[in-house]
Formats: structure tokens, sequence, C-alpha cells
């Protein structure tokens, strides 16, 4: 399945039994204007997913740390997915969010997934309808084959610093360290390139096209033989750079989950003030 899914696309699709959509708005230091973001208005059949409580474990390295695969398959089949649909995340940030759906259902193996292009912003654009009414969809199984080799931990990055690209997707000023509004340390993973995740798109919020992409990553030093690492601040928008990686054809990266919200509280080396990439 293509990593992106139109607003024409999905329009076309509504109603379809083995369609299921996800409503992945979360907005950081405000964890209850997602859910009535959600109740206010969302596309019709979709279902609310939280990244607090669906998509991140209450416990472990970083911010939002993954959450065990069986226990990640379970709360997401409590929403009515499982292994015979596809779905379709979405925000209103560009998927920013919705990426990290999209990443972890790959990761237990669900690869029928993509990211609504443009998310909400774009399906309002077009006069596409938005309802208030929750779907009530029965429990649905999620079969769990963890795609293994798809993630590192802060010591598979600390050893793998000589040979990996190192891709941090936060802002320009939060990876030079001239700002830290979260985290303990400013700064970024020593010789990591910048590639913040707004680059991915357009000004109307939809993915830049391939060859724009594949052009991004490339001035990073990618290439398709390139092993590769991506790290945010909590391993949320990282998941931002995987998917514009995998629509450049860069596909294979690694996430780095527990991010600079780990790498800053372990007291691993440092860097600061390097030029951003892009």
């Amino acid at each position: 399945m293509s990593p992106l899914e139109s607003v024409a696309d999905l329009a076309a699709r509504l109603g379809d039994p083995a369609l299921r959509i996800a409503d992945c708005r979360w907005y950081l230091g405000e964890p209850a204007r997602g859910p009535a973001a959600y109740a206010a208005g969302h596309i019709p059949g979709a279902v609310y997913v939280d990244l607090e409580h669906h998509l991140s474990a209450p416990s472990g390295p970083g911010r939002h740390p993954l959450p065990e695969p069986a226990q990640f398959a379970a709360a997401i089949g409590s929403l009515g997915i499982g292994s015979g649909h596809t779905v379709v995340a979405y925000d209103d940030r560009g998927g920013a969010v919705a990426a990290r759906l999209w990443w972890m259902l790959r990761h237990v193996g669900h690869d029928d997934v993509a990211v609504l292009d443009g998310g909400l912003t774009a399906w309002e654009a077009t006069g596409q309808p938005v309802t208030t009414e929750a779907p009530a969809y029965p429990p649905a199984e999620l079969s769990v084959r963890v795609r293994a080799g798809d993630t590192w931990d802060r010591r598979d990055v600390l050893a793998g610093l000589a040979t990996a690209v190192v891709v941090d997707a936060r802002s320009g000023e939060r990876y030079r360290g001239e700002h830290e509004p979260i985290d303990p340390v400013a700064g970024h993973v020593p010789g990591a390139v910048n590639v913040p995740y707004e680059e991915n798109l357009g000004a109307d919020l939809r993915f830049r096209t391939p060859a724009e992409l594949r052009a991004v990553y490339a001035a990073a030093g990618i290439t398709a033989e390139s092993p590769v690492v991506v790290y945010c601040g909590s391993g949320v928008t990282a998941c931002h750079d995987l998917l514009a990686m995998e629509v450049a054809g860069f596909g294979g990266a690694r996430l780095y989950p527990g991010s600079w919200s780990d790498w800053s509280a372990s007291g691993y080396p440092v860097e600061v003030g390097a030029q951003q990439t892009v």
C-alpha cells in the first residue's frame, strides 16, 4: 500500500467495511485538546487514537516509550482496528502525529496503512464532510509479526555514530541547542544531520513530491544504501521523516524511539551549534 492516501481516494472509500480511519490529533501540553477536537468534528467513520494512551507506554526510555507489541495490538483492537482492515491515519499537522501510528502498525507487521496527505486541513479545504458522530466498531484482533531491526536504542545509536547517518527531525533551533523548551540538555546527538519534519511538507501541509523529498534527504547524505536512524524529541515526529523517506524511496531507516528525551537524560555526549542540513 502507498504510504500516502489522497483526499479523493479516501472520500471514495467512505463506508467501506474494511476501512478504518484514525484521527490522531494531539497537542503538546494540552491533553484534552485532541479528544475535544475529535468530538467537535472528524472525518466520518474515524475513531480517535490518542498518542498518550494508545501509541505510548506508561514508562520506558523517553517521553513516549513504545508499548509492547501485544499491548499496542490490544489497544488498537479495542478501537475496532484489526488485521483485516485498511487503516488511514490523519491529524491537522500534515501527519506529524499520524505518522507515528503508520510506523507502529508497520512495526507489528500490519502494512495496510497510510497517512492522509494533507490531513484534516486538506479534507476540509476540498469541502469533504465532517461529523460529530463516533462509530461503534466491535473489537477486532490485530495479529503481531514484529518487524525485526527497525529500531535502535541509545546504545545502538552510540555504537553506530561512525557508520550510520543519524537524522534529527526537530526544529533547527532545538537541533543547534539555541532553544530547548522540554528536555534537560540542549543540542543534538554528535554528528547528527538535521532534517526538520516540516521540510517534508509544502505550504498546504501535503507531502512534497518523491523527487523533492529525494533531494532533501540526499542533501543530508542519505543514499539507498545508507544505514539510517532517525530521532526527534520523543520518537513521534521522527516517524514523519521515516514516512517521507519511504515516499522518497529511501525505505529501511530505523527509529530511535527514546529520541532526544532519552539521550539527553543519559549522560551521553552532546553536540551543539552545528549548521542544520536543510
